[in-house]
């Protein structure tokens, strides 16, 4: 079960409201999105009011549409939880990907930092190329390998130059319990259905439980933390070794994993053999075992309970 943090969570003084008024709201773009729905539960429980929009009521590749949602929420900070995820699809697709992923970062934190509204977006470890073999850190230059990294790299670029206090978060393999669409639930789902699971056994990645990445993402938000930081469980691993790690901490013999070099996959866009994430900050998030513990008693909930929304109260 997810529990919330303890510490109380309150809005930044530049950003209160007066005595008895509504407070202003988080504004999230992206709202059905894996992070966005994160965003959206985990402020629930931590007494932070949201409004969290989809593309259609927030396109933020497009100015105006950016500007009428500022105007309209007056929000104390913005999450851009939106952008484009197709890794491979990217690869022929890089127009809409850039227009996703770099257009639309940037005109946000154009328009964020007119008003001083506070930004949180987010990277990703596919920025770098892979030839390390120490965890990456936010010092590191990136050297992206595929259109998706070079798209994220871009965002990077022109986030920093057009709101050089926006806060933008690079991450790893992100899992959570409140989608399908992660490879923690591809895996059980293989093993519950009896069938071959086959994951690469030369890609390491450091796997981050989102329930973790959005709570400390808050945290850097809500103390005016700027500029790019790593967030990612501490650990890392092969792909083939993340899935036998899930097997086995969910009670399945792991023999239907089939650890294969990566060549042996059909991907389009290439990937960086090694992109485990570390920051110059120290170690912000637990150990990728914690998170999958974690992960699977929240799924456990949900089962028993019927639902698919966070199990707990706000404390």
């Amino acid at each position: 079960m997810i529990q919330p943090t303890p510490a109380p969570f309150t809005v930044p003084n530049h950003s209160a409201e007066l005595a008895g008024t509504r407070p202003r709201p988080l504004l999230i773009a992206g709202a059905h999105g894996t992070l966005g729905r994160a965003f959206q539960q985990i402020a629930a429980i931590r007494g932070l009011e949201t409004v969290a929009l989809s593309r259609a009521k927030l396109n933020i590749a497009d100015p105006a549409s950016v500007e009428r949602a500022l105007e309209r929420y007056q929000p104390w900070a913005v999450v851009n939880a939106a952008g484009y995820v197709r890794v491979d699809d990217a690869e022929t697709d890089y127009a809409h990907c850039y227009r996703e992923n770099t257009t639309g970062p940037a005109i946000l934190a154009a328009a964020c930092a007119r008003l001083q509204v506070p930004l949180l977006t987010f990277s990703s470890d596919l920025v770098f190329d892979g030839q390390q073999t120490t965890p990456y850190l936010e010092t590191d230059a990136p050297r992206p390998l595929n259109v998706y990294g070079i798209s994220k790299q871009l965002a990077e670029r022109e986030v920093l130059t057009d709101y050089p206090h926006a806060l933008i978060v690079r991450t790893s393999a992100f899992f959570g319990p409140w989608d399908e669409y992660n490879f923690v639930h591809q895996v059980l789902q293989a093993a519950r259905a009896g069938q071959p699971f086959e994951a690469a056994s030369d890609v390491v990645i450091s796997p981050t439980y989102v329930p973790d990445l959005v709570n400390t993402a808050l945290d850097l938000l809500l103390d005016e933390e700027s500029g790019i930081w790593h967030l990612a469980n501490s650990g890392s691993c092969t792909w083939a070794e993340f899935a036998c790690q899930i097997a086995r901490m969910a009670g399945f013999d792991p023999s239907f994993i089939v650890a294969r070099p990566s060549v042996d996959f059909p991907w389009l866009a290439t990937r960086p053999l090694y992109s485990a994430l570390g920051s110059v900050h120290g170690s912000l998030l637990p150990s990728i075992e914690s998170g999958l513990e974690r992960y699977l008693a929240e799924v456990a909930t949900s089962v028993t309970t019927g639902t698919n929304e966070i199990v707990a109260a706000a404390s």
